[in-house]
């Protein structure tokens, strides 16, 4: 092994996570040794607006994480958020020199590095790329192409973009921090890392990040990235929601959304009771419903429309995993699954060893999954090759290429 910890850097618009996970070679799942949690006041809607404060809050997180694994944080794999993460189709063409010739790894670096050849503005670059399907001399559907004999090559590829502005500034405050970027993912494709299955990657299903400004979603069918965006969305507008509506502080508003907001599909009380501190506030239910019904409603259409665009409203078979702060909204599950008509389910990281009570919410589900594919992409494992079991081989389905994408990628 290159190095016998790994590391996840979730750098969230409201606080930092660092998870340190460590891997034995009996092990199936790394286990995690080290939690760090910082609130963070540099981040709004995903995009870094003050750099030191993103630092100081990347620096605490890694101290806290740090004292407890014993080991010293030297690099991470980080996530990127915000909208302007834009993706887009496209597709590559090579030839293969020999009809008799098998095509090898560096034919499928080859046709994916031709899908890259887009036109994208000066303040855009290309941060990931996801092969769907190759054809082979008119083959369609094709995985895995190693080891066949043909003349032209095609891949059909999903190639994400963010905006160069943002990504830097990202590496500044990493630098600050006096930590390495060892790879970026974006915070919707973490979480999926660590929640959902090959199964349901087959399958279809999309993974909805709810995050406080920011909804991230991932869309996964036959095992591969469908569709990716970024809507500039979250739970903290629900928080504003209900303090304008109910004409009480903030903090009475996010008590009353965590604790009350999601019942109303089965809670027939008349009001809403919540305590700070010393205080006591009532307030009607119908109230709260009405205005966590219209924010809800009007952020899962957006959700829908996403879908939509990729003809896949209302058609996955998997259903949609929520996960993200957001996600502890009681009753959430049920309220998208009337509005998505989708089956729908909370979820948060399992089946690790170590400090599980200290990940046992949906909001570590990002930070768990770039721990998790810092482990992979550091050890130069192949998310297609399907080694070990549970939560290794659920890995699989971001495409044969990546790896080679991953290692050019490499800020």
């Amino acid at each position: 092994m290159q190095n016998s910890y790994f590391v996840g850097l979730d750098i969230g618009s409201t606080a930092v996570r660092c998870i340190i996970g460590q891997l034995n070679e009996q092990d199936v799942a790394p286990t995690v040794i080290g939690t760090g949690v910082s609130p963070n006041l540099g981040v709004r809607k995903g995009s870094i607006v003050n750099i030191q404060d993103t630092v100081n809050a990347i620096d605490a997180a890694i101290e806290q994480a740090e004292r407890m694994s014993g080991y010293e944080v030297r690099g991470a794999t980080i996530n990127v958020n915000g909208s302007h993460i834009v993706g887009m189709n496209s597709k590559g063409v090579v030839a293969i020199s020999s009809s008799t010739r098998e095509i090898g790894q560096d034919d499928i670096s080859r046709v994916e590095e031709a899908a890259t050849v887009v036109q994208l503005p000066a303040n855009r670059e290309i941060i990931q790329v996801f092969a769907r399907d190759y054809r082979l001399d008119g083959q369609e559907h094709i995985k895995d192409p190693i080891g066949m004999t043909g003349v032209r090559l095609e891949v059909d590829a999903h190639v994400v973009t963010a905006a160069t502005p943002s990504l830097r500034n990202l590496e500044k405050a990493m630098n600050g921090a006096g930590t390495q970027v060892h790879f970026r993912l974006l915070g919707g494709l973490a979480a999926a890392e660590a929640v959902i299955n090959r199964e349901q990657r087959e399958n279809g299903v999309v993974v909805v990040d709810y995050g406080a400004t920011t909804t991230n979603l991932a869309v996964f069918e036959e095992g591969d990235v469908q569709h990716v965006a970024v809507i500039p969305v979250g739970s903290h507008n629900l928080t504003n929601d209900l303090a304008i509506g109910l004409r009480t502080e903030l903090e009475v508003a996010e008590e009353v959304k965590l604790a009350h907001a999601g019942r109303g599909l089965r809670d027939k009380s008349r009001t809403v009771t919540v305590e700070l501190g010393d205080d006591e506030f009532t307030f009607k239910r119908s109230d709260v419903e009405h205005i966590v019904a219209a924010r809800l409603e009007e952020t899962f259409n957006l959700v829908d429309k996403e879908l939509d665009k990729i003809n896949r409203s209302g058609r996955l078979p998997g259903g949609v995993v929520l996960v993200g702060g957001g996600a502890k909204l009681e009753g959430l599950d049920e309220y998208v699954r009337d509005l998505l008509k989708l089956p729908a389910r909370i979820s948060k990281p399992q089946g690790f060893a170590g400090l599980i009570d200290n990940i046992d919410s949906p909001e570590f589900a990002t930070a768990i999954g770039l721990m998790l594919y810092d482990m992979h992409a550091s050890l130069g494992e192949d998310f297609n090759a399907g080694r070990g079991t549970g939560l290794r081989l659920n890995l699989s389905g971001l495409g044969r290429g990546l790896m080679g994408w991953l290692r050019r990628l490499k800020p």
